[in-house]
């Protein structure tokens, strides 16, 4: 016992064996505040959480971020709820508290809420912290801020998204494959090929989406683009639909530091091209065989054609620069204007028009040559001088010439001897003086013979009505006078005289009417149509209440010019005839639209599902009292097409049917439009039609 206590006190009394011990604490002390600092000054947050979800411990960093001083998060009574909003912690709870059997959880996503109320995106990683015999002591969280990283996803989807829009808009096919020739990207366009969807397509591999027997077609292809090498060829699809399709394929090397990291796909639909080129090659050897068949008459009359030839000598061309000085003259040249070559080589142009044209060119000299540079092409007439001294009237063309790059390499002329047809011109421009004085004198002779038989028309009509009257009044005593007289052959032959007078009279009421149309002044106004068929219609259902008929009307009827009145009459006219031969229908339809017409203005129609009629037979259809069925079938006089027409023609218009048996009836016709008409647009070989 006393040498324990001897050596124990030699221990504790040891100056060596305390400045040991003092060393290792200051050194265990250091790394404990080295520690302290990174744990402070981390570049992502730390946060320590006991079972209950409360905060033990929380890093400087983190603190930083959220706002928040140390005191005011380490308070017994606070938990992770502060930092997080309910929906969260609903998400995180289970998670974090299954953390002690599981040592960790599957790191997750979510929003931190700062001090001042603003979020930011986060990413959570927890590890569990355990005694020596494994019991749960609080969790290890590290917060990684992910906020910039989100922002750039979302930038970079949206740019996807972008570029997908793009690429679904444009005709080409386009498809991006990986090295191992899985897809990465495909528009719209190339994942129709297939019957897939853009979003589908991603991860296919290209022997699952192309069909076994065009493989060994197509990869030789791609084992030369994957080798860097770019590739175009052409390739045949053959529809479901059974038509085939002609594609342009390109496959363009993704390289990039050298090393090749996929291809590109590009499919051009060039089957209209290639029909195309069939067609111009079937045309071509169509006309080959026709020129071998001609070759050897062409050449039997070699000699004939060459004396023709050399008798039409009034064409030439010749060739100047940009300033109008001739660079080449033509021996045609020298045959029309008499000039050598000597004479012309250098010279302006101008040198070969006659002075005092008094106005038959279209523009001076200087500005032709600006025209043709400008548009390519210029034409002007007017006369030419020889070397004689004589002229004769020409017309000249000047063409730009240029190169493949747009550069101008001078001007070609070519002029043509007009002579005999100018003296031909003055000739029939005299001859159309002439005619059109006597057209005028023949008009003015018709419309004075149009008025002559609208007075015979109408002084007829009312001389007419007369005894007209007389003859109904008379029946209508006699059958007052027999009342119900047993006589029924003399009743039926009174009621017979009464409908044949009935019917002369609405005859006569419409030939005065249209006598009436030749001679009234129109009162030309603006007149929409919506509301001028509305009253027709209207009227027509009062008139037929028992009907059952389908109106379909257009709702954006435009407005015209014209006479309301005539108009409504004319439209009254048309609708009224529709009502009438829909009769035999249990439900009739009657139609009501408009167009524009190319030529100005608008065309109108009305359609229904009548009994219809032959148009091939109905030659007289807008004569006056022409029918084109029985009075007994149904009722009319014959007048209301024939009115109808005299009005659309008082307004500039034209009227015509479109009808066949027991199919319907179609009228058209024309009216002026109240208000500027549209431009039209033409293609521009149309235009080079109408010029010539």
């Amino acid at each position: 016992m006393e040498t324990l206590a001897t050596s124990e006190t030699s221990l504790e009394t040891s100056p060596e064996l305390e400045r040991l011990v003092a060393l290792r604490t200051q050194a265990l002390q250091a790394d404990l505040d080295r520690a302290n600092r990174r744990f402070e000054n981390a570049p992502c947050g730390h946060l320590m959480l006991d079972g209950a979800l409360r905060l033990m411990d929380i890093n400087q960093t983190l603190l930083e971020w959220l706002g928040y001083q140390r005191d005011e998060l380490l308070d017994p009574s606070i938990n992770l709820t502060t930092l997080v909003d309910s929906a969260w912690y609903q998400l995180m709870q289970p998670r974090l508290e299954a953390i002690g059997q599981s040592d960790s959880v599957e790191s997750m996503e979510l929003d931190l809420i700062r001090k001042d109320g603003s979020r930011f995106q986060a990413l959570l990683t927890c590890t569990a912290v355990k005694d020596a015999e494994g019991q749960f002591l609080y969790s290890h969280s590290s917060v990684v801020d992910i906020s910039e990283r989100k922002n750039t996803e979302q930038r970079v989807a949206a740019h996807d998204g972008f570029l997908q829009t793009i690429t679904d808009r444009i005709p080409v096919e386009l498809a991006y494959f990986d090295k191992d020739l899985n897809c990465r990207f495909a528009n719209r366009a190339h994942a129709a090929r297939y019957g897939r969807q853009p979003e589908d397509m991603a991860g296919e591999n290209l022997s699952n989406l192309v069909d076994a027997d065009k493989l060994p077609e197509i990869l030789p292809f791609v084992a030369e683009a994957l080798s860097g090498q770019n590739q175009t060829f052409e390739s045949e699809y053959l529809g479901t639909d059974g038509r085939r399709s002609y594609f342009e394929v390109h496959y363009i090397p993704d390289q990039r530091k050298g090393d090749i990291e996929g291809i590109f796909i590009e499919l051009h639909d060039i089957s209209e091209s290639r029909r195309t080129e069939e067609f111009v090659l079937e045309a071509n050897r169509d006309l080959e065989e026709r020129v071998r068949e001609r070759s050897a008459e062409l050449f039997q009359s070699e000699q004939r054609y060459r004396l023709m030839v050399d008798a039409i000598q009034d064409h030439c061309i010749y060739f100047v620069d940009e300033h109008g000085a001739v660079t080449e003259w033509t021996e045609s040249a020298q045959r029309l204007h008499g000039h050598s070559r000597q004479q012309m080589l250098g010279r302006p142009y101008q040198n070969l028009l006659a002075i005092g044209n008094a106005g038959e060119d279209e523009v001076d000299p200087e500005q032709v040559l600006r025209l043709a540079k400008a548009h390519g092409q210029w034409e002007t007439r007017g006369w030419r001088l020889r070397d004689d001294g004589s002229r004769f009237w020409a017309h000249t063309v000047l063409t730009a010439l240029r190169n493949e790059g747009g550069e101008l390499q001078g001007l070609s002329a070519i002029t043509r001897d007009m002579t005999a047809a100018k003296s031909l011109e003055d000739v029939m421009n005299d001859l159309n003086k002439e005619l059109e004085k006597r057209v005028a004198e023949r008009t003015q002779q018709l419309v004075a013979a149009n008025k002559d038989l609208d007075v015979f028309s109408h002084m007829v009509s009312h001389d007419l009505r007369a005894p007209l009257r007389h003859i109904s009044s008379f029946v209508t005593l006699l059958q007052e006078q027999l009342g119900e007289s047993s006589d029924r052959l003399t009743l039926q032959y009174l009621n017979s005289t009464a409908k044949a007078s009935r019917r002369m009279s609405y005859m006569i009421e419409g030939l005065l009417e249209y006598a009436r149309l030749g001679r009234v002044t129109l009162d030309s106004q603006p007149v929409p149509l919506a509301p001028l068929l509305d009253g027709v219609i209207a009227h027509l259902k009062m008139e037929n209440p028992d009907r059952q008929i389908e109106w379909v009307i257009e709702e954006d009827l435009p407005v015209v010019r014209g006479d309301a009145m005539l108009l409504a009459q004319a439209w009254g006219n048309l609708l009224n005839n529709s009502v009438k031969y829909t009769r035999t229908r249990e439900a009739g339809r009657i139609e009501v639209g408009w167009k524009v017409n190319p030529v100005g203005g608008r065309t109108f129609f009305v359609r229904d599902n009548g009994v219809g009629f032959d148009l091939e037979k109905a030659h007289n259809l807008f004569v006056m009292f022409q029918r084109q069925h029985h009075s007994m079938d149904f009722d009319g006089t014959g007048t209301g097409l024939a009115l109808s027409q005299r009005i659309v023609e008082r307004h500039g218009g034209r009227i015509w049917a479109e009808t066949a048996p027991d199919e319907g009836c179609t009228f058209y016709f024309t009216l002026p439009f109240e208000g500027t008409e549209p431009e039209l647009e033409f293609p521009a070989s149309s235009m080079a039609e109408l010029a010539y």
